[in-house]
């Protein structure tokens, strides 16, 4: 396929006469008359660069970026101590000036004629993007054909989001080294960027052409720098919620199994804005049961974890929690309030979720719940049936859905434990106290949204009264203490003895 040089790619990505470059001049390694002398002389005649990487910065969207960008071109794009140093130079300056990072590898790997030396600068780059990170900015990456070796095993695989040009080869050694090195052939299409997508190892494939715009929409959400100021302390919405309408929990159950009922999907698509969504755990698993998106909700830019209820054909397991974990650690990273939305008839019960983990992922999920720095919101839609439901409950500020409840199991589940058949579901709904109304009455929800009378029936008059409602809890969980956060959070479910 062909190959998108490093200047081509700067002219689809950034706005037109603002890249300035930041290199200095390179210090040679290679000896004056050497084979490798000569080779770097033939890839600059060649190419008009003088490495295989290009540092500088410039505006994308009228947002200023810094960008780490390789040429293929140059030496197959290998990474020596030069090109290296350029990117921890970069990387350095871009953490200095408060920048977000745009980088796009496309490399061999490691600088053959170099040796060991080039080799362990993988080494000072990953630590570069640590402080980046530490400096809670946000790392855009994108790979192009062929990106392998050393690159992919280093800055290649640490950012924030992760897309890749469609078809390329994207693996950690080539498949003519793989071949060589164990004497078998390599599958073809493993080590392809479409394989990696489905293993959750890419949030996306996308043309050239296509990353300005898909980079101006996420760093519209992860940019510190277009966030609002922290509100001071807000009024209790007690006095100014309507009264929670009376409705009979077992109606509620039933309503919120309708098959027409807005789920997170469209939550999103109606009453939000710059959603960029996110695939799998970046480590070789994708959770289809959650969804994970990059959004704004009113001025509030935020990470979104959302169970799926339309998705019965995957439900909620081990890995799909393992996605929802990611999204925490982004956004404690980034500083990003996070949202939560319930709306699950349970976890996966299967063989593989048992094989998998699945009680240890909902007991983690629960406890960086509670931990989580940043402010959370989450949001009790539909249905929220035991573990996988509570695995994402904890949270600054939580708010219901009138129709929407929360219980150990699904009511048919609890009757078959105390009476051996499913038909005393409805009174021990009413019993267990699972509605929305009991649920703010008892302390565990903060607010009920109303429905008028059911969201089914109103689906984008219902999704954009919660969207508002939930850029006023963000604000809400924003103003709140940083540091007392997680003890608040636990307080919320100690009874008093």
């Amino acid at each position: 396929m062909a190959r998108t040089g490093a200047l081509e790619l700067l002219g689809l990505v950034l706005d037109p006469g603002t890249w300035v470059r930041w290199d200095e001049p390179v210090a040679d390694r290679a000896e004056p008359g050497s084979d490798y002398a000569r080779e770097l002389d033939e890839a600059r005649a060649r190419t008009g660069l003088d490495e295989s990487v290009i540092t500088g910065e410039g505006l994308l969207d009228g947002r200023r970026v810094a960008v780490v960008l390789s040429d293929f071109d140059f030496l197959a794009g290998s990474i020596g101590v030069a090109a290296a140093d350029r990117i921890v130079a970069a990387v350095d300056r871009a953490a200095a000036e408060g920048l977000p990072l745009v980088a796009s590898p496309t490399s061999g790997g490691t600088r053959m004629q170099e040796g060991t030396i080039a080799f362990v600068q993988m080494v000072a780059i990953g630590a570069a993007l640590v402080e980046h990170r530490r400096a809670g900015l946000p790392f855009l990456v994108y790979l192009r054909n062929p990106t392998t070796g050393g690159v992919l095993a280093s800055w290649g695989s640490l950012g924030h989001v992760t897309a890749a040009e469609p078809g390329a080869l994207i693996g950690f050694l080539g498949p003519r080294v793989n071949e060589a090195l164990t004497g078998v052939p390599f599958p073809a299409d493993v080590q392809r960027a479409e394989n990696l997508l489905d293993h959750g190892l890419l949030d996306a494939v996308v043309p050239p052409a296509q990353l300005r715009d898909v980079a101006a929409r996420a760093l519209a959400v992860l940019d510190p720098r277009t966030r609002p100021e922290p509100p001071g302390p807000l009024a209790s919405t007690a006095e100014t919620d309507p009264p929670v309408p009376t409705t009979d929990v077992w109606d509620s159950v039933v309503r919120s199994r309708r098959p027409d009922r807005p789920g997170v999907r469209a939550l999103l698509r109606i009453a939000a804005d710059d959603v960029t969504p996110l695939n799998g755990t970046g480590e070789g698993e994708r959770g289809d049961g959650l969804l994970l998106a990059l959004a704004r909700f009113g001025s509030w830019p935020c990470v979104v974890l959302g169970q799926d209820r339309r998705d019965t054909a995957r439900p909620l397991g081990p890995a799909a929690l393992r996605t929802g974990r990611r999204g925490m650690r982004i956004a404690a990273e980034l500083g990003l309030p996070l949202v939560t939305v319930v709306d699950t008839a349970g976890a996966e019960l299967s063989v593989a979720a048992e094989n998998g983990g699945l009680a240890g992922e909902i007991a983690r999920s629960l406890a960086d719940m509670v931990a989580l720095p940043t402010p959370t919101v989450c949001l009790l839609l539909g249905m929220g049936g035991g573990g996988g439901a509570l695995a994402l409950v904890p949270a600054d500020r939580v708010v219901a859905a009138q129709h929407a409840w929360l219980s150990p199991l699904p009511p048919e589940g609890a009757s078959v434990i105390r009476h051996r058949t499913p038909e005393h579901a409805p009174a021990l709904a009413r019993a267990q106290r699972i509605g929305a109304a009991d649920l703010l009455a008892d302390g565990i929800v903060d607010r009920v949204v109303p429905e008028s009378p059911d969201a089914a029936d109103e689906p984008e008059q219902f999704c954009r009264r919660v969207g508002a409602v939930l850029a006023e809890e963000i604000s809400r969980a924003t103003a709140s203490d940083a540091v007392g956060r997680p003890r608040s959070r636990a307080a919320r479910y100690r009874r008093p003895s």
